[in-house]
């Protein structure tokens, strides 16, 4: 076993404060954390896309996760600065990967992202210096996928030249409750003494503090089984509201009643999208599967929820039937399509298989989302999507489903939409009871 050098041991302890950080990868998880590191430490933030870079330093985030007051503060006060040149980012001494890992098409993890940031990171790292990854991960792929990469480019010798921590983000985009300072974040190291020393850059920021994994595999584990436990429960709402949808039954009635009991879990069905709990499961069942273990509670929720946006296509679809509403050409409003509310994300928003399943009956649907960025939802999905109704033959629609619960939405009079006998179908159960013809 290499024995780190004891001046090494003493400089991570004692010049914690000339720590220069580099976060590698803007988007919902790398900016906030930068620009919170950035009130402490010298940071920089580095990403591939220049008009991302561009955009940010003009102080204005088009994710909304970061303010434009505190994204301006940080650049003005703290020196924080965002760039696409390798150059400008060979001074730092602990980098931060923070890049996306999706699934392909057959849900198998892609883990091209990561390798092309450990590709970045082994360019510029040097002796001495420290690499964390952030990415949510099955367990081995910060040792086993990423790490020899940054060697191979590097030339430097993993725990020897160079060292590595895990700790995996929790950003839950659109949430201005849970923010990353906010966050108690698990932290993990290569050696006992890098352990202590990533806890520490990490503490240093955060509110809440950390906790402490005993080694980066536990601190990978921990991610995987955040999200997929609770893709698992909401899978069993979703299971539910199928079952009392069939028996006529309201499912929110169900839970509130349920709900009476101290011990009760309280989780309401709904759509699973987004990059985190509809992805990550995948990465745990592709590599149990890998050890011989086929894990059929996580697959068969992954399967119910990502079914579940045709599942209410075809319940509203129901219920226009039985109140003599003609499907074919019919006109359909649908409200939202980001995979949350008040968040302009739309990443695996499954609002969309709500549209494509509607489309096999009528192309007159119209989309609607004061969120969501037009173009990009053009770009990724093909669905034209307006920030208000349109003016022009405004008639009103034969239904209307609510997808998504924003702000905007819920002070508007639903009901004024809909034609004389049409239908109102709620995915978020938050309409008044009288208005709605179906609900998850």
């Amino acid at each position: 076993m290499q024995i780190n050098p004891i001046w090494m041991i003493m400089d991570f302890c004692k010049n914690i404060d000339e720590t220069k950080i580099c976060v590698i990868g803007l988007g919902y998880v790398g900016l906030p954390l930068a620009r919170l590191f950035s009130t402490k430490y010298e940071t920089v933030g580095f990403d591939m896309n220049q008009s991302r870079v561009d955009a940010l330093m003009t102080g204005h985030d088009a994710t909304l996760e970061v303010s434009d007051e505190l994204l301006q503060d940080a650049i003005q006060n703290h020196g924080f600065r965002c760039t696409t040149n390798l150059d400008e980012i060979k001074q730092c001494n602990f980098y931060v990967v923070a890049v996306p890992t999706p699934v392909d098409s057959d849900n198998r993890p892609d883990l091209k992202p990561l390798w092309g940031a450990s590709e970045t990171v082994g360019k510029v790292i040097s002796k001495g210096d420290v690499v964390v990854y952030e990415s949510t991960v099955y367990p081995g792929v910060t040792e086993e996928e990423c790490l020899p990469v940054v060697e191979r480019v590097s030339g430097l010798k993993f725990n020897v030249d160079f060292y590595a921590g895990y700790s995996p983000e929790r950003i839950n985009p659109g949430d201005k409750l849970h923010t990353v300072e906010k966050i108690k974040k698990v932290t993990s190291g290569s050696t006992p003494e890098i352990a202590d020393y990533v806890d520490a850059i990490y503490n240093s920021v955060l509110i809440n503090g950390t906790h402490k994994a005993p080694s980066i595999k536990v601190a990978e584990a921990s991610k995987i089984i955040e999200n997929s436990q609770r893709d698992v429960n909401i899978a069993f709402m979703n299971e539910l509201a199928k079952i009392f949808n069939a028996m006529g039954i309201d499912t929110h009635d169900v839970i509130d009643a349920a709900s009476s009991k101290w011990n009760f879990i309280k989780l309401s069905p709904g759509l699973v999208g987004g990059h985190c709990i509809s992805v990550d499961p995948y990465y745990l069942i592709q590599k149990a599967q890998v050890y011989g273990v086929l894990p059929r509670i996580m697959h068969a929720s992954r399967r119910l929820n990502d079914g579940m946006g045709a599942y209410v296509a075809n319940q509203t679809i129901k219920c226009m039937n039985k109140k003599g509403v003609m499907v074919k050409n019919a006109r359909i409003l649908i409200l939202g399509i980001t995979f949350k509310e008040n968040c302009p994300d739309i990443r695996n928003t499954k609002v969309v298989d709500i549209y494509h399943t509607l489309r096999e009956y009528t192309p007159n649907i119209t989309v609607l989302d004061p969120w969501a960025n037009s173009n990009h939802v053009l770009k990724e999905y093909g669905i034209v999507v307006n920030s208000q109704l349109p003016t022009a033959n405004c008639q009103l629609f034969d239904a209307v489903i609510l997808a998504v619960a924003h702000k905007e939405f819920l002070d508007m009079d639903v009901k004024t939409l809909v034609r004389e006998g049409g239908v109102i179908y709620d995915v978020k159960g938050i309409l008044p009871r009288e208005i709605v013809d179906g609900r998850l």
